[in-house]
């Protein structure tokens, strides 16, 4: 990526698109992607995390193809905004992606999106199988609308 592109990404009131999110867990990932317009969000297939590498070469590839110029991670904050165990790992994944990617990586607050996810798939009439393999990516869809529509501040990821 040219020195010029990586300039306009820096402002973090102005995300650029296709931006591409990720809600991290521990056996899956589930993924969601917008258009350049950052009108529409898709859904994506969720990716199983067995180690960093192969985590690294999935969401990789995922960047290279859906021309991706920005990173979401879900921070799973708890319900008072402590950053637990599970907020600390990714922030430390959101650094990793940071130097690897060469995009702007931001970290969103996902309180309460897996349960909102569960909700709307509920309400869509999904049983519990179902709504088991959705899930992850509902919750990386609502982490995208929520940073798409900008009610927090934005977290851009420092690259150390």
């Amino acid at each position: 990526m040219n020195q010029s592109a990586k300039t306009v990404h820096q402002d973090a009131d102005n995300p650029i698109g296709p931006i591409l999110a990720l809600d991290l867990g521990h056996k899956r990932v589930g993924v969601a992607a917008s258009d350049a317009m950052l009108i529409s969000i898709t859904k994506l297939p969720p990716l199983m995390r067995s180690n960093w590498k192969q985590l690294l070469r999935d969401v990789t590839e995922l960047v290279r193809r859906l021309d991706a110029r920005t990173l979401v991670i879900g921070l799973p904050l708890s319900l008072d905004g402590a950053r637990g165990s599970a907020a600390l790992e990714a922030e430390y994944s959101a650094v990793k992606f940071a130097r690897s990617l060469g995009i702007p990586v931001y970290l969103q607050d996902e309180r309460l999106s897996s349960v909102e996810a569960e909700e709307q798939l509920r309400a869509a009439g999904k049983t519990r199988l179902e709504m088991r393999d959705l899930v992850d990516c509902q919750a990386a869809a609502i982490i995208l609308m929520d940073f798409i529509a900008g009610g927090q501040p934005r977290v851009l990821v420092p690259i150390p």
